[in-house]
Order: structure tokens, then sequence, then C-alpha cells
């Protein structure tokens, strides 16, 4: 069996060493890029599907993070972490917005790096078997990662599969933000709560009428009703 590819872009050789060696050891096949446009380039010379996620410096010469993730998310929805000096919200917002599943401010521990790989590689079903849920005319195959609506095939990004998944799951239930945050996200998430607010803004509008099963809970966070 192929091992899982990863691209690692970051225009720092020692930080995708470091980075690099975390993953070799747990078996990963790792492909380095030192900025953007070589990482797109990297990322279209390989078949659909074929590198499983994407570890993704934002500040780099040539083309910086946010715009090489607008690139990949125009044809992809592999799963990208960002890798950030910054630590502002607003720019957390912004990799949210532009469809990034993990954000990570540096200085951060190799360890936890490679523990959130593994974990949205389990989600995403690169590792491990998928299972089907179905409630209110909505059916997710979490093992082909596919979403369909009334019979209708929707486009989601990762993330918001990820998180309509978590509703369906948790459906009747009244979640707060941080919940949703802690376990669709899979950390402890200090930030504001927009980011929960900005992926249900555009997965409703994705999910058309349907969008109207996920309600707003005034001063909790949501809740899903078939």
């Amino acid at each position: 069996m192929d091992r899982i590819k990863i691209l690692i872009v970051d225009d720092e050789a020692r930080m995708r060493k470091l980075i690099g060696d975390f993953l070799r050891k747990k078996d990963y096949e790792v492909l380095e890029a030192e900025n953007g446009r070589k990482a797109v380039d990297i990322f279209f010379e390989h078949e659909d599907g074929d590198i499983s996620l994407v570890i993704l410096d934002v500040m780099m010469p040539v083309m910086d993070g946010y715009q090489t993730l607008k690139e990949i998310r125009q044809y992809s929805k592999t799963p990208v972490i960002m890798l950030t000096a910054k630590s502002e919200e607003k720019d957390e917002l912004q990799g949210f917005d532009l469809g990034a599943d993990e954000y990570i401010s540096k200085p951060f521990s190799p360890n936890i790096l490679v523990a959130r790989v593994d974990a949205i590689l389990r989600r995403s079903n690169a590792i491990g078997d998928g299972k089907r849920l179905e409630i209110g005319g909505i059916t997710l195959d979490t093992g082909a990662h596919s979403c369909t609506i009334d019979g209708r095939e929707t486009d989601l990004s990762f993330k918001e599969f990820e998180l309509l998944q978590y509703f369906m799951e948790n459906a009747g239930l009244a979640l707060s933000r941080e919940k949703i945050l802690n376990n669709v996200w899979n950390y402890d998430y200090f930030g504001d709560a927009r980011t929960i607010d900005t992926h249900v803004k555009k997965l409703r509008a994705k999910m058309g009428e349907k969008g109207e099963m996920i309600k707003t809970v005034w001063g909790i966070g949501y809740k899903f009703e078939a």
C-alpha cells in the first residue's frame, strides 16, 4: 500500500526539515516546497487526491500562503493546515474563510502538529473506514467524503463536511460554539466564536433550503433539527 503523502510548504529549510523528520517517523511520505508557486506546481503535478494533506506557511516569498490556499481550493478539498507567526484573530478568520482546516501559530510543538495531522487524516478517511449518515434528505458518506441533498451532490469543503457531520451525529442537541470548536477542530480554541459563525453561514448557503435545519440557539450556539 502506498504511503500517505503530505506536502510541507515553508520558505525556511530548517522548518521544513523539522516538520518532515517528525512526519517521516510516522511513516508519512513528505514532499517539500519553499514557496507558494512551487507548492502549487507540485500539488497539481500529482493526481487529485494523491496528496492527502498540505501544511502551509502564511508568510512566504513569490506567493504567500493565502494565495496558495486560494488556488488549491479552486480545484481541491484536500485538508490544509496553516502555519503562521501571526496571532491576529482577523488573520485566522481570513485563513478559515479561504478554506483552511486548521490554524497553528508558531512556535509550536512538532508532536502536537503531528497529532493534528493524524486526527485530520483519520477524519478525512485517508486513515480508517467510513460510515453513512442519513437525516431529512441529507446523506453523508464519510468514506467517499460526499454529501447529497435530496439526491443532488453538494460540494462541501473538508471543514464544512466535518461540521455538518458533527451536527448530524448530534441532531436535536443544543451545541455550544466552544463544544463545536473542540470537537470539529479537535483542539481547545481560544479565538473568537466568529470562526464557527463563518463556517455555518457558508454551510447553510450551500445546503439551500436544508440550511434552515441548522438552527441558531441564542446565547449558546447551534442545533441541527430535521
